[in-house]
């Protein structure tokens, strides 16, 4: 094989070398440099599906994504948090530059009403990513949501116990846990060869916390006995004709949501 027919075989998008991410779309900055360089796309994937496994709450695993998060609602896109396991205390949302108002909290006991919602959030183009707490889901219904990430190109990131299996539909797997103080990133899953080593991150730095002292990382994203509802602009709040027909959406708590989508339209 001459040198011209190699390198056409090696720029192909479906073939790497072994130690390399694939080559995939350019992926949402995560800020951090150092993760960035291990994944592909140099960020979290866009319009596929992320699962992000916590060795146990409050050991970083929602301030990795803060970032992403504040660009988003920075350029005018929707945040969405279903079945947040606490109400995120919003100064420090706040202050690691989330624009509230595109900020939408939804919350129901109902596993499918939950899908529903995520699946809905992810067709809508406004929306930019999706932010998800769900352990047990069946695999088809994982696969739904994937097909709406690429269909809204948006990004879901998914937050699961480590003690679950996996979904073999996600683009990237990551475990965080804490070691030294700081937080430590194993990518488990990637598009490309072989894992990179663990990253370590100092994410404490990152967060400003505008009416309290920052303490504790874990308590200023999990702490709701400081909040009031009417800081994140529930769906109470939101514009009904701005976000997938919120006609659908009576308060942050989705309980009567539909279980057909395809009556909802994207209204954005």
């Amino acid at each position: 094989m001459n040198s011209s027919a190699l390198d056409a075989v090696l720029n192909h998008p479906a073939i790497w070398r072994g130690a390399a991410c694939a080559p995939v779309q350019p992926g949402l900055p995560t800020g951090f440099a150092e993760l960035d360089a291990v994944l592909p796309g140099a960020g979290w994937p866009v319009g596929a599906l992320t699962e992000i496994y916590a060795e146990r709450k409050g050991v970083g695993e929602l301030q990795l994504v803060m970032p992403t998060a504040a660009a988003l609602t920075q350029a005018g896109r929707w945040l969405t948090f279903v079945a947040a396991p606490h109400i995120p205390y919003a100064p420090a949302l706040a202050g690691g530059g989330l624009d509230l108002a595109r900020v939408l909290m939804i919350d129901t006991a109902a596993v499918e009403e939950r899908l529903w919602a995520a699946e809905q959030a992810l067709r809508a183009a406004c929306c930019g990513a999706v932010l998800m707490w769900l352990d047990h889901v069946h695999e088809r219904a994982l696969r739904r949501l994937q097909l709406a990430a690429e269909e809204g190109s948006a990004t879901l990131l998914l937050f699961r116990s480590p003690r679950v299996a996996p979904a073999t539909t996600a683009a990237l797997r990551l475990h965080v846990s804490r070691s030294e103080n700081r937080t430590v990133v194993r990518v488990l899953k990637r598009r490309g060869g072989a894992l990179p080593a663990p990253v370590t991150l100092d994410l404490h730095p990152w967060i400003r916390f505008p009416t309290r002292s920052a303490g504790s990382a874990a308590a200023a994203f999990y702490d709701a006995s400081h909040i009031d509802r009417r800081q994140f602009n529930d769906a109470s709040h939101v514009d009904r004709h701005d976000f997938n027909d919120a006609s659908h959406v009576a308060s942050a708590e989705l309980g009567d949501a539909p279980h057909d989508t395809s009556s909802v339209a994207n209204n954005c």
